[in-house]
């Protein structure tokens, strides 16, 4: 391998270390609860889980914040990038008990409700929780940390997404057929 690659791992490698060193430091309560262990039972987008997708969307908001140097109180951004889709359930089983459809526009008072009752939030984590999904949430957020949690949601669902549509299309390029067929 050459230098210049191995150089460009280990600074990746690094970059990425420092971002779960970050998460640990804010949030070790949250990532070790096993509450929010069991977000991984749940899929968010395609085969990723909400948890892995929780973590991302934090990573990614740490990210964002640091690229274009905004000024944020990191330990709540973090933790309230953790909860933001802390709801607890499996959003696709149209047969689960209280099942709604349009999931994108109530399960931010579901996910505050939860992160609420398990955990103890600052009125910042809460805005976050509550409005990462604005437009849809109607009241857009009040702090930057909610503002960047909600790019970095959009930014993390749309890349999700992307490759999982990205597989799909392999998937049937391969076989001649669609997907689930």
């Amino acid at each position: 391998m050459k230098k210049d690659t191995r150089s460009k791992l280990q600074k990746h490698y690094d970059k990425h270390k420092e971002l779960h060193r970050k998460l640990r430091q804010h949030a070790a309560d949250i990532l070790s609860s096993e509450k929010f262990k069991s977000t991984r039972e749940y899929m968010q987008h395609g085969t990723i889980p909400v948890h892995r997708h929780c973590i991302d969307v934090a990573k990614q908001s740490l990210i964002i914040s640091r690229l274009f140097h905004i000024p944020v109180n990191e330990k709540e951004m973090v933790r309230g990038a953790l909860l933001h889709d802390y709801f607890l359930y499996d959003w696709h089983d149209k047969t689960r008990e209280g099942y709604k459809p349009w999931h994108g526009f109530y399960h931010p008072g579901v996910a505050l409700k939860n992160a609420d009752r398990d955990y103890d939030l600052t009125m910042r984590e809460k805005d976050i929780i509550k409005k990462h999904m604005w437009p849809m949430t109607i009241i857009p957020p009040v702090c930057r940390e909610a503002w960047i949690v909600s790019v970095a949601d959009k930014w993390c669902s749309t890349a999700e997404t992307l490759r999982l549509k990205k597989g799909a299309v392999k998937q049937k390029s391969r076989s001649g057929k669609s997907p689930g067929r």
